[in-house]
């Protein structure tokens, strides 16, 4: 998807922004993975709005390179930036805008199934990422697509979700042809909402990028359906799970 042809820049973190907690959750779930090394710059591919880079920065007191081929995203993230160990720049996993062996970390997040080449992509992060160094990627796949929470309430989205996600099979495989060991994988699951009516609202912002490609029709019928169901049962926290791939 071109996100610059969208809207969905401007509305973003208002829909992916899961608090604190989870922002937590993430950052210890990638220092458990690196323990032992040391890391001086680290490439945030596919950063977006930069919900990640300036966490990444803090937590592990490093230069965080943000490259994202959308100017939207980019700006976005540039006004909101305090850390100046942060630098965002536009670029593209199949043409990483960086020098042979220059990062420490790769961390890439839920854009996969955005590349126009996974296997060119992970060409450029075995180029860009020193020798033993590590790749921490979050992704949906296709296994977990009846455990996404907004499936059944917008059935026209499980079609393009199965066309646009990837197999567990075909990410590992994909960076391994690339010269990666995989080290693990492993499902995360993540609160993304404390009710369903604050779920609905996350939805309603327009940020998934899925549910943008739904007609108007279906996306306001699924949100009827959402919202009605809220009403009912509205105690209920909503959860995610998240597949995580460490490369070495």
């Amino acid at each position: 998807m071109d996100y610059d042809a969208t809207d969905i820049a401007a509305t973003y973190d208002l829909g992916r922004n899961h608090g604190p907690e989870v922002l937590d959750l993430w950052m210890s779930t990638v220092s458990s993975h690196v323990k032992g090394h040391i890391l001086n710059t680290i490439l945030d591919l596919g950063c977006g709005t930069g919900r990640f880079s300036e966490a990444l920065a803090i937590h592990f007191d490093a230069e965080v390179i943000g490259v994202d081929p959308s100017a939207k995203m980019l700006e976005l993230a540039q006004r909101k930036q305090h850390d100046r160990r942060v630098l965002y720049q536009p670029g593209r996993g199949e043409a990483i805008p960086l020098p042979d062996n220059s990062v420490d970390l790769i961390f890439i997040s839920m854009v996969f199934h955005h590349f126009d080449s996974p296997t060119l992509a992970a060409r450029e992060c075995r180029r860009v990422l020193r020798e033993g160094e590590t790749i921490f990627l979050r992704a949906g796949t296709c296994e977990h697509i009846p455990s996404y929470p907004y499936v059944d309430f917008f059935p026209t989205s499980r079609p393009i979700l199965e066309q646009c996600l990837p197999g567990n099979t075909f990410v590992r495989e994909t960076f391994e042809a690339s010269g990666f060991r995989t080290v693990t994988t492993e499902v995360v699951t993540q609160q993304i909402a404390p009710s369903l009516e604050c779920y609905a609202e996350k939805l309603s912002a327009g940020a998934d990028s899925v549910l943008a490609s739904l007609s108007r029709s279906d996306f306001e019928a699924g949100m009827a359906a959402l919202c009605s169901y809220a009403a009912r049962v509205d105690t209920q926290a909503v959860f995610e799970p998240i597949d995580v791939f460490v490369f070495r």
